[in-house]
């Protein structure tokens, strides 16, 4: 119906101007005593030509501009197929669509182009910069003392800030290294444990792991990088009681802390890119990418990620690792 209205719209002009020349033939044919049949019966064997070709051209437009809807519904990198030249308007118009179209894709290849680069140089230096990690790492292991462990701490959050760089890189990258296999929990968990033994020490924090004995189909690297995550988030807003691990029904696995807990209001975004909430505004150095980068990973795994917080009570980390059987057909 809005294509009929449109259409007559564009076409108003051209009907009234013949019926205006139909009103004055009629009116000298009155003038000059002539019959006015003389004038009604052509004009109404033109109007029924005039409908023939109205409805045919109705169709034809139509026909255009549902060919134009289907092409317009196209990535611009598919577009090819426009409506066929009848006129020098759609000459004109085809050639403004296909100069754009083409300005288009080599704003994509450069900006692909660039992406690229710029992935490569990070991931890279992301690499390289683990070396110096490594070799300061090893010079702190041989003396123990409160500052060398102070520096070790630092050290590891700096390690901790490198694979949130490579993460973060890796996530819209098209060579995502997953690896799905079936995995026993607890060695990923017990490794995510001990690179923050220091931090518990030092703390003075409980940790009460559980055991899972439970089997789990993802990827131990990317899945471990979101435990550690979750883990470090405890650690940094929990200054006495305890962190427990421990496995709920069915396959989720919970990181609960006795921390300061999340406001209500802040709990819908955490997961947000880039935001901090009260917490991290208060804290000064949070970067609001860890809890995003753990939701689009256990996304990208299959997997689900939830909070449950209150201030002062503490914040559960719940990771749904159960996967829905796949049934072969």
């Amino acid at each position: 119906m809005g294509f009929i209205k449109t259409y007559f719209r564009q076409k108003l002009g051209l009907i009234l101007f013949s019926a205006a020349c139909v009103v004055v033939f009629a009116v000298v044919f009155i003038l000059y005593n002539l019959p006015v049949a003389a004038v009604l019966y052509p004009a109404a064997i033109c109007a029924v030509f005039a409908c023939i070709c109205l409805i045919w051209d109705i169709l034809r437009k139509k026909s255009k501009h549902m060919t134009l809807l289907r092409v317009g519904r196209l990535p611009s990198q598919l577009v090819g197929e426009l409506p066929q030249i009848r006129c020098q308007d759609d000459a004109d118009y085809q050639a403004i669509i296909n100069t754009l179209c083409d300005e288009r894709r080599r704003m994509i290849d450069e900006t692909d182009m660039r992406y690229r680069d710029m992935i490569d140089y990070y991931t890279v230096w992301a690499h390289q910069i683990k070396t110096p990690i490594a070799a300061m790492r090893l010079t702190l292991q041989d003396e123990d003392s409160l500052l060398c462990r102070q520096l070790s701490e630092q050290l590891q959050r700096i390690e901790q800030y490198v694979d949130m760089v490579l993460a973060f890189l890796r996530l819209d990258s098209n060579s995502k290294d997953y690896v799905f296999k079936v995995q026993q929990l607890d060695p990923i968990v017990r490794c995510a444990v001990k690179k923050f033994a220091d931090q518990f020490i030092r703390k003075k924090l409980r940790l009460d792991y559980r055991p899972t004995q439970a089997q789990v189909l993802t990827d131990d690297k990317w899945l471990a990088f979101v435990i550690e995550q979750v883990l470090s988030n405890a650690l940094k807003y929990t200054e006495q009681g305890s962190i427990a691990v421990y496995i709920e029904e069915p396959l989720t696995l919970c990181v609960r802390d006795s921390g300061i807990g999340i406001a209500p209001e802040d709990l819908p975004r955490v997961f947000e890119k880039s935001y901090t909430g009260y917490n991290g505004r208060r804290d000064k150095k949070a970067s609001g990418l860890g809890l995003y980068l753990c939701k689009r990973i256990c996304d990208s795994l299959g997997h689900g990620i939830s909070i449950q917080s209150a201030p002062g009570r503490g914040t559960v980390v719940k990771i749904r690792l159960h996967r829905e059987e796949l049934v072969v057909e």
